[in-house]
């Protein structure tokens, strides 16, 4: 009789699974769409890829040997995100709820991602930016479980052997760091970590790239932060940022270590390098390995679709503006780089591009005749010598005249009073984006730029700000300000990548993408001031954005998944990560009677 019950439920447990293969037959891996557990015992609960808390039904738990280590109570997955976002909104600030996330993490993945997904507005802010750059400041105190590989200068012969030790066999996405450019926060070394982790985390939610495809890497090669070699906590080697031959022989023993590991359509993603690594180590790579600088690319990808969204208010095109960017590092020169690039698509030649853009850094504004302050060889293409050089930024903005301003500095409150006000006078719907992040580094916020410009300023920040109310002309005015978060673009581009194998990642990739961006952005979104579609609707977003940067790739013949999906929507939403519990326990069925019946 116990047989025979057994017999049945697992026949129901293949009849349930059968139902949700079938459903996808033309695209589906087996794996994908069944989460079959060959663990047993005490092991399935504490592996995070099996592990489903008290969600594990009364039969699971006895046939998985699990039955007596939870406690009795049987929830749903719905329950189960209801409960944790709860516990989330009863903690008392961002950092515990940070640690709590991550806890989950690595405690019940899919529950998770499911929670991070419903309720991405809430979640994002806290296991990103700008949680996460308070989180690494304080990674020494709040790590509580190995995540990812850390890779020393001093292992740079030896990188093979600790690939092999990384678990999964199949790796789609590495998202790596030296941890010399932390957000804005600087040197922040092997408390870098919780960059690529986050990173990652936003992949899977956000464009559904299967986390058990991701990597994150820290290669450590020391830091100049005297500060973290004092901290007794400090996870990092404790010697000075190794800037020699040995840097550059990590870097290229590293990359062809990945590829020879994973194969030459593993997305190898640069993050948070110092400015004078980041540009040539992309142009040293970017042609021959799958890589890009989300940094530089990503960030550039974003801020144009903003601008693009916001001629839309302004009702001036990208040809139309005058545009002083603040910071000439990675993230400003990237942004100009592709502006240049979207304003020549648009009609100009490349030097009536440049004549539009002014670059304006610590030491004033890029000119070839100015005494102080370097050029780079990725700036100085945007130096002046048209124009005297000006040292404050506010005589720049008056003497300039720009009707867009982009901050990038990593200067909090760098857009004074005075600034804003004059912005109004260049233009009566200037563009101003703050994108330094996190909050406490951005050039302004939203509350103040609305207010100072009298709510006719077209706002974007690269943190998130809350809503304003303002009062104009006697009419109290709602404005939501955008985020110009690079997590609108990388998701997408990073599940085209790696599904459909592209190879180079082009620079008008990311034209694409920002083009995609933009056209999201419904008129709702721009009646309430807001030049991105809200965060509610990303994963729509993420899987738009990579079917358009998909169908542009395989145009371009750099596509190597092949043949080409008829249908490249439909092949490449079927592959994204769903969260939800799946059937747990293999196929069982009977044989035709008789055919093991020994011979009389």
């Amino acid at each position: 009789m116990k047989y025979f019950t057994m017999r049945k439920l697992l026949q129901l447990f293949s009849f349930q699974r059968n139902q949700i293969f079938y459903k996808h037959a033309n695209y589906s891996v087996r794996g994908q769409d069944s989460n079959f557990i060959r663990l047993h015992g005490i092991d399935v609960v504490r592996d995070p890829r099996t592990n489903r808390g008290t969600a594990f039904t009364l039969n699971e738990r006895q046939l998985l040997g699990i039955h007596g280590l939870l406690p009795p109570s049987v929830l749903t997955l719905d329950q189960q995100v209801s409960k944790m976002m709860a516990n989330l909104k009863n903690m008392n600030d961002n950092l515990q709820r940070y640690v709590y996330l991550t806890s989950l993490q690595d405690r019940n993945e899919a529950l998770f991602y499911k929670l991070v997904i419903e309720h991405v507005e809430y979640c994002m802010p806290l296991i990103y930016t700008p949680t996460v750059g308070l989180a690494c400041q304080r990674y020494g105190v709040v790590f509580r479980r190995p995540r990812g590989l850390y890779i020393t200068v001093h292992d740079r012969h030896h990188i093979p052997a600790i690939l092999n030790n990384w678990p999964e066999p199949i790796v789609k996405a590495i998202v790596f760091t030296d941890g010399e450019r932390i957000l804005g926060l600087g040197d922040l070394g092997a408390y870098g970590m919780g960059i690529p982790i986050g990173k990652l985390s936003l992949y899977t939610a956000l464009a559904g790239v299967h986390p058990k495809h991701c990597l994150p890497i820290l290669l450590d090669v020391g830091t100049d932060n005297q500060e973290l070699l004092n901290d007794p906590v400090y996870t990092g080697i404790r010697h000075k940022r190794i800037r020699d031959e040995r840097y550059d022989e990590l870097i290229e023993n590293f990359m062809q270590a990945v590829t020879e590991r994973y194969g030459n359509d593993c997305l190898v993603q640069f993050e948070d390098f110092g400015n004078h690594n980041a540009f040539r180590l992309l142009e040293r790579y970017q042609d021959s390995y799958c890589t890009f600088n989300d940094d530089i690319q990503g960030t550039a990808a974003v801020a144009v679709a903003g601008l693009l969204a916001a001629g839309r208010i302004t009702k001036r095109k990208l040809t139309d503006n005058i545009y002083l960017f603040v910071g000439a590092g990675e993230a400003a020169t990237g942004i100009a780089q592709l502006l240049a690039t979207s304003l020549q698509l648009n009609g100009l030649d490349e030097k009536e591009a440049l004549s539009k853009m002014y670059m304006f850094d610590k030491d004033g504004l890029l000119t070839h005749s100015r005494q102080e302050g370097s050029l780079t060889d990725h700036n100085k293409v945007f130096a002046r010598d048209d124009t005297e050089n000006i040292c404050k930024l506010e005589d720049a903005v008056k003497l300039l005249k720009p009707t867009v301003i982009i901050g990038a500095s990593g200067q909090g409150g760098i857009f004074t009073d005075a600034i804003l006000q004059q912005m109004i006078k260049n233009s009566e719907r200037p563009i101003i984006f703050s994108l330094s992040n996190p909050t406490s580094k951005s050039e302004c916020t939203a509350e103040r730029a609305y207010r100072i410009t009298e709510g006719r300023c077209v706002f974007a920040g690269g943190s998130p700000f809350n809503d304003v109310l303002l009062n104009v002309s006697g009419k109290e005015v709602h404005f939501q300000p955008g985020q110009c978060n690079n997590s609108y673009i990388f998701p997408g581009v990073g599940l085209a990548i790696t599904l459909c194998q592209i190879r180079p990642v082009l620079q008008e990739l990311f034209v694409i993408a920002a083009e995609c961006l933009a056209d999201q952005v419904d008129e709702k979104d721009l009646d309430v001031g807001r030049v991105f579609p809200p965060l509610r609707d990303i994963r729509n977003v993420s899987l738009a954005i990579a079917v358009h940067v998909a169908k542009y790739a395989y145009s371009k013949g750099i596509c190597h998944y092949e043949p080409q999906p008829k249908d490249i929507e439909l092949y490449l939403s079927q592959k994204m990560y769903d969260p939800n519990y799946l059937p747990v326990m293999p196929d069982v069925y009977d044989w035709p009677l008789g055919v093991t019946d020994a011979v009389s």
